[in-house]
């Protein structure tokens, strides 16, 4: 890990900030990006002090594809050179309130899929070309079947998860290697008071599990492991009696 460099976008939140220390614990340049500028250079200030590692900074916002080659480039430039991008971008949102004000449903789809697709394009294009690589991004169970409790941020994030099973499929002759993270219900930020959560994780343990799964090479990885079963069952409820169910 010491040789990486690496850049972290979405580094304000659990999930992603818990990625960024593991692999500033085991030596790597970090670059994070986020869109609060004091927090993101707080956590900088603190990892490059903690962990005596060098780390930069700036800001990203979702939805302003236009700057998204310049991070690309910015963080290339301030570490040197790119090994990597871990990605956690996104917003769950409200699905009542998206379900009569598209402008509430279009943020929700722009934040958690056509943003980071933008970056991940710029990204991959620098990766592909290099030869080498690899990316880790933050999708969600919640993509792997419509539920009317949340349809509209597990459809980003279903668009998510085929974004990067194509781009797999795409850069896998190129030696870049790419993690799909289907995360259960983590102990975060947004999903902090949300009704109906069962067995919550920690944000480090499933940075552990991600950090676990991209040594080992793996696609993809739901975390916790058991959430791999839980969706192999809802997947596989037919859809006559799915659609009747309250979930």
């Amino acid at each position: 890990m010491k040789e990486h460099a690496v850049l972290v976008v979405g580094a304000t939140s659990s999930i992603v900030r818990a990625i960024a220390v593991q692999m500033a614990q085991q030596g790597a340049s970090l670059h994070l990006a986020a869109r609060d500028a004091q927090e993101v250079e707080r956590i900088a200030q603190d990892l490059s002090i903690r962990y005596q590692v060098p780390v930069s900074w700036s800001l990203v916002e979702a939805c302003e594809y236009e700057l998204h080659a310049d991070l690309v480039q910015k963080a290339q430039t301030s570490m040197g050179h790119l090994d990597g991008v871990v990605i956690g971008l996104g917003e769950l949102g409200d699905q009542q309130q998206a379900q009569v004000d598209f402008t509430h449903a279009q943020r929700i789809i722009h934040s958690n899929y056509t943003g980071v697709a933008s970056i991940l394009t710029h990204a991959a294009n620098h990766l592909e070309q290099q030869g080498r690589g690899f990316i880790i991004a933050i999708s969600s169970v919640a993509g792997d079947r419509g539920r009317q409790s949340n349809y509209v941020y597990g459809s980003a994030k279903g668009a998510l998860s085929l974004f990067l099973q194509g781009l797999r499929n795409r850069l896998a002759k190129s030696g870049v290697h790419v993690l799909t993270v289907k995360p259960g219900f983590v102990n975060t930020k947004m999903t902090f008071g949300k009704p109906g959560l069962f067995l919550v994780a920690d944000p480090e343990d499933v940075a552990t599990a991600v950090l676990k799964a991209w040594r080992q090479q793996k696609n993809i990885v739901y975390t916790p492991w058991f959430w791999w079963g839980i969706m192999t069952i809802i997947r596989s409820i037919p859809e006559g009696i799915f659609k009747k169910m309250n979930l």
